[in-house]
Protein backbone atom coordinates (compact mmCIF):
# COMPACT_ATOMS: atom_id res chain seq x y z
CA UNK A 1 0.00 0.00 0.00
CA UNK A 2 1.33 3.44 -0.77
CA UNK A 3 2.80 5.11 2.29
CA UNK A 4 2.18 2.24 4.68
CA UNK A 5 2.84 -1.46 5.21
CA UNK A 6 2.64 -4.21 7.77
CA UNK A 7 5.54 -6.16 9.19
CA UNK A 8 6.83 -9.09 7.16
CA UNK A 9 5.55 -12.40 8.52
CA UNK A 10 7.58 -15.54 7.93
CA UNK A 11 5.89 -18.85 8.69
CA UNK A 12 8.22 -20.98 10.81
CA UNK A 13 7.39 -24.47 9.55
CA UNK A 14 4.61 -26.65 8.25
CA UNK A 15 1.83 -26.06 5.77
CA UNK A 16 -0.20 -22.89 5.71
CA UNK A 17 -3.81 -24.00 5.88
CA UNK A 18 -6.92 -21.89 6.35
CA UNK A 19 -6.79 -22.01 10.15
CA UNK A 20 -3.15 -21.01 10.28
CA UNK A 21 -3.73 -18.25 7.75
CA UNK A 22 -6.61 -16.88 9.85
CA UNK A 23 -4.67 -17.02 13.11
CA UNK A 24 -1.29 -15.80 11.93
CA UNK A 25 -2.20 -13.33 9.20
CA UNK A 26 -5.82 -12.20 9.25
CA UNK A 27 -6.16 -11.78 13.00
CA UNK A 28 -2.65 -10.51 13.74
CA UNK A 29 -2.09 -8.21 10.78
CA UNK A 30 -5.07 -7.61 8.56
CA UNK A 31 -7.57 -6.80 11.32
CA UNK A 32 -5.21 -4.31 12.94
CA UNK A 33 -4.21 -2.77 9.62
CA UNK A 34 -7.86 -2.35 8.68
CA UNK A 35 -8.51 -0.59 11.98
CA UNK A 36 -5.72 1.85 11.26
CA UNK A 37 -6.82 2.45 7.65
CA UNK A 38 -10.55 2.95 8.24
CA UNK A 39 -13.57 2.12 6.14
CA UNK A 40 -11.84 2.57 2.77
CA UNK A 41 -9.73 -0.53 3.44
CA UNK A 42 -10.02 -3.32 0.85
CA UNK A 43 -8.27 -6.60 1.57
CA UNK A 44 -6.58 -8.09 -1.50
CA UNK A 45 -5.30 -11.63 -1.38
CA UNK A 46 -4.24 -13.98 -4.13
CA UNK A 47 -5.60 -17.32 -5.24
CA UNK A 48 -3.74 -19.44 -2.69
CA UNK A 49 -5.99 -22.27 -1.44
CA UNK A 50 -5.66 -21.19 2.21
CA UNK A 51 -7.11 -17.78 1.28
CA UNK A 52 -10.39 -19.34 0.18
CA UNK A 53 -11.31 -21.82 2.89
CA UNK A 54 -14.62 -21.77 4.74
CA UNK A 55 -12.79 -20.60 7.89
CA UNK A 56 -11.19 -17.72 6.02
CA UNK A 57 -14.44 -16.61 4.40
CA UNK A 58 -16.28 -16.77 7.75
CA UNK A 59 -13.59 -14.75 9.49
CA UNK A 60 -13.61 -12.08 6.79
CA UNK A 61 -17.39 -11.83 7.00
CA UNK A 62 -17.45 -11.74 10.80
CA UNK A 63 -14.87 -8.94 10.87
CA UNK A 64 -16.60 -7.16 7.99
CA UNK A 65 -13.40 -7.17 5.97
CA UNK A 66 -14.26 -6.40 2.39
CA UNK A 67 -12.25 -8.70 0.16
CA UNK A 68 -11.77 -8.23 -3.53
CA UNK A 69 -13.79 -10.46 -5.74
CA UNK A 70 -12.09 -13.35 -7.45
CA UNK A 71 -11.07 -12.79 -11.05
CA UNK A 72 -13.27 -14.20 -13.80
CA UNK A 73 -12.48 -17.79 -14.73
CA UNK A 74 -14.71 -18.22 -17.76
CA UNK A 75 -15.12 -16.17 -20.93
CA UNK A 76 -18.69 -15.35 -19.92
CA UNK A 77 -17.58 -14.09 -16.48
CA UNK A 78 -14.82 -12.03 -18.10
CA UNK A 79 -17.25 -10.53 -20.60
CA UNK A 80 -19.68 -9.56 -17.82
CA UNK A 81 -16.90 -8.09 -15.68
CA UNK A 82 -15.61 -6.02 -18.59
CA UNK A 83 -19.12 -4.76 -19.40
CA UNK A 84 -19.65 -3.77 -15.75
CA UNK A 85 -16.33 -1.91 -15.61
CA UNK A 86 -17.02 -0.17 -18.90
CA UNK A 87 -20.46 0.95 -17.73
CA UNK A 88 -18.99 2.27 -14.47
CA UNK A 89 -16.26 4.29 -16.17
CA UNK A 90 -17.03 8.03 -16.07
CA UNK A 91 -17.31 9.66 -19.49
CA UNK A 92 -14.88 12.39 -18.37
CA UNK A 93 -12.17 9.75 -17.87
CA UNK A 94 -12.79 8.31 -21.35
CA UNK A 95 -12.64 11.81 -22.87
CA UNK A 96 -9.40 12.61 -21.04
CA UNK A 97 -7.77 9.39 -22.24
CA UNK A 98 -8.84 10.01 -25.85
CA UNK A 99 -7.59 13.60 -25.78
CA UNK A 100 -4.23 12.51 -24.33
CA UNK A 101 -3.65 9.80 -26.95
CA UNK A 102 -1.77 12.06 -29.40
CA UNK A 103 0.66 13.20 -26.71
CA UNK A 104 1.11 9.63 -25.50
CA UNK A 105 1.92 8.39 -29.02
CA UNK A 106 4.39 11.25 -29.57
CA UNK A 107 6.12 10.40 -26.28
CA UNK A 108 6.29 6.70 -27.16
CA UNK A 109 7.84 7.50 -30.55
CA UNK A 110 10.30 9.99 -29.06
CA UNK A 111 11.66 7.44 -26.59
CA UNK A 112 11.58 4.68 -29.21
CA UNK A 113 9.19 2.46 -27.25
CA UNK A 114 11.19 2.59 -24.02
CA UNK A 115 9.69 3.17 -20.55
CA UNK A 116 7.48 6.24 -20.37
CA UNK A 117 8.40 8.20 -17.22
CA UNK A 118 5.11 9.27 -15.61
Amino acid sequence: MLGSRTDLHIFDAGSVNGTRYCNEILLLYVSLFRGAMGLQFLFMDDNAPCHHTVATEQLLESRRLAARTLPPVTIRELRLALQDEWAAMPQQLIDTLILSMGRRCETCLAIRGDHIPY
